[in-house]
């Protein structure tokens, strides 16, 4: 098969499955080497954009989707007539920004970064699919571990947990600094709490 034909074919399994397919999957159906379909799907992936298309194609590690291009997001809410996902809130951000780089992590490790309980904030995002238990730790007890999700990476807009932004280095000034930045950036507007008021 030419990658024409693959990408045809990647395709029409995309479109079919309306979730994520694994390309070793694909690759063993179709009797293609992986890097045959990377190389169809990355082909699709830059048609989709250049071409301005209602569809996306989007990478989550070794798996692939075909996805409504994000600047339709409000006119297909409204088409099929959905609320809008409600947005996470700071607690919630906090806590699937700790399981994002330290996972695996128990509950206990998480209040303990925190400070605070995190019972419910854990159930909602496990509710929500972006994080799920992945193991239990060799305890006693035995706590269940989490981790992130496939979902975590999609509506992070993230191909792998490699993309996550480089945690600064709070030992020194310049860190804290490049931390307290990044925190009013992504509240766009001044932070209400600052990290010097934290210590």
């Amino acid at each position: 098969m030419d990658t024409e034909q693959i990408g045809s074919a990647l395709e029409a399994i995309l479109f079919a499955a309306g979730d994520s397919v694994e390309m070793s999957r694909v690759a063993k159906i179709l009797g293609v080497e992986s890097w045959e379909v990377r190389r169809a799907a990355e082909k699709l992936r830059s048609e989709y954009e250049e071409g301005r298309r209602g569809v996306r194609l989007v990478r989550m590690e070794e798996r692939i989707q075909l996805v409504t291009a994000p600047e339709h997001a409000e006119i297909v809410t409204r088409a099929l007539e959905k609320r809008p996902p409600a947005r996470l809130s700071p607690t919630a951000l906090e806590v699937l920004s700790i399981v994002a780089y330290y996972q695996p992590v128990t509950r206990a490790y998480i209040e303990q970064m925190r400070g605070a309980d995190s019972s419910y904030t854990v159930a909602m995002l496990t509710e929500r699919g972006l994080i799920a238990p992945c193991g239990r730790l060799e305890a006693p007890g035995r706590p269940v571990l989490f981790g992130t999700t496939e979902q975590f990476l999609r509506v992070m807009g993230l191909s792998s947990l490699q993309e996550l932004p480089p945690l600064p280095n709070v030992a020194t000034g310049e860190g804290i600094e490049a931390l307290q930045e990044a925190i009013e950036a992504a509240s766009g507007k001044d932070s209400q709490l600052s990290i010097e008021e934290m210590e």
